[in-house]
């Protein structure tokens, strides 16, 4: 086992060195022909510190370089698609053009980051209403749900503030996130303060949060519990709480936890006719919560491949990848996501909290 790891590790630096140096070559011979010429070793060091960047980024306290490593990500991925292109191109114009292509390559990346960096950290709020034919004691209510925070050294505080805000306009009766609320460390979190951003998100059917898989990943999810418990907000692990005698709220564990409850356990002895509300951070198991009875899942995680084309795997992967889908008797809703994981960017999708009107009969 311990051979076959090493053996993977090193395929791997193989093949990012060698995409590393294709990327490298076609800058090398941009700049040979560009008034740049003469920074080429300049080049090579900044290019080096880049390629490596996403590593570096690995130790703490060099936050800085989770962000310069997020965006090299982007440039050494979309280099996959656009070079071979670029590479034809120049030799089918019989080596002319050179510099032409390398102003249209960073005018590229510079439009792609921007553009990313907008649809990132601009959230947009979407609507929707659905009807769950059971008696909740009340008509309706408004529920306000955002996942996939990754409250880290990429999105801090700031952003999470955005998040307290719209919660403020929008007057919700309960606040709802189904998980990855930190980005596997919950040193940015602890560092920032952001627990007292959360004590100040107030509705008056209470906030309530359930883990994802970057909560566990750090071993600080109890520590995490903790925090909010500390400012009153319950994080819910297979575990299920009655609503003012009107509806039931059940919270999974992550499907990464080996003693996760089934959703029949979680739901069994529940009374069938008040409405049952799921979180679940990841969207796998929709025919199991409708088959027991669940109306309404809330999930994230799949941040609808955040990166285009990722939107078009997650497409294939999950039934319901992202938005509203009804599954007979279940109202099955994921979100994009408020935060990022990895580059702090989004291409195809955006940033984003949900408001969802549930009407009863």
């Amino acid at each position: 086992m311990v051979v076959k790891m090493v053996l993977m590790i090193i395929l791997t630096v193989l093949i990012y060195g060698a995409i590393s140096f294709y990327i490298w070559r076609n800058g090398r011979a941009w700049l040979e022909v560009s008034p740049l010429r003469r920074f080429k070793k300049t080049y090579t060091v900044l290019f080096l510190i880049l390629s490596l960047s996403m590593f570096i980024g690995m130790i703490p306290h060099l936050g800085i370089f989770k962000w310069v490593g997020g965006y090299w990500f982007i440039i050494v991925g979309y280099s996959l698609v656009l070079l071979p292109f670029m590479n034809l191109a120049y030799y089918l114009a019989r080596k002319r053009g050179l510099m032409v292509m390398g102003i249209i390559y960073f005018l590229f990346f510079t439009a792609v980051i921007s553009y990313g960096s907008y649809q990132a950290f601009s959230p947009v709020v979407r609507y929707d209403q659905v009807e769950v034919n059971k008696e909740a004691g009340r008509d309706s209510i408004k529920i306000f749900m955002a996942s996939d925070t990754h409250l880290g050294p990429i999105v801090g505080s700031g952003h999470l503030k955005k998040l307290a805000a719209m919660v403020e306009e929008e007057k919700p009766d309960i606040v709802l996130i189904p998980g990855d609320i930190i980005d596997d460390q919950i040193d940015t979190f602890n560092e920032e303060n952001m627990i007292e951003i959360f004590r100040g998100m107030k509705a008056p059917l209470g906030v309530y949060v359930s883990p994802g898989n970057h909560d566990y990943y750090g071993n600080d999810l109890k520590e995490l519990e903790e925090e909010f418990e500390a400012v009153g907000i319950q994080m819910l692990m297979d575990e299920t709480v009655e609503v003012k005698n009107g509806f039931y709220l059940v919270g999974r564990k992550d499907l990464t936890d080996d003693n996760r409850s089934s959703i029949s356990e979680l739901v069994e002895g529940l009374d069938h006719s008040k409405p049952i509300i799921m979180l679940d951070h990841t969207p796998v198991e929709l025919a199991q919560a409708e088959e027991s009875g669940v109306d309404i899942l809330l999930s994230g995680h799949t941040h609808r491949g955040q990166l285009f084309p990722g939107n078009l795997i997650t497409g294939w992967i999950y039934e319901n990848d992202w938005g509203y889908l009804k599954k007979g008797n279940l109202h099955s809703f994921v979100s994009s996501g408020f935060g990022t994981w990895g580059p702090p960017l989004r291409i195809g999708t955006r940033s984003e909290a949900w408001i969802i009107e549930v009407n009863f009969d």
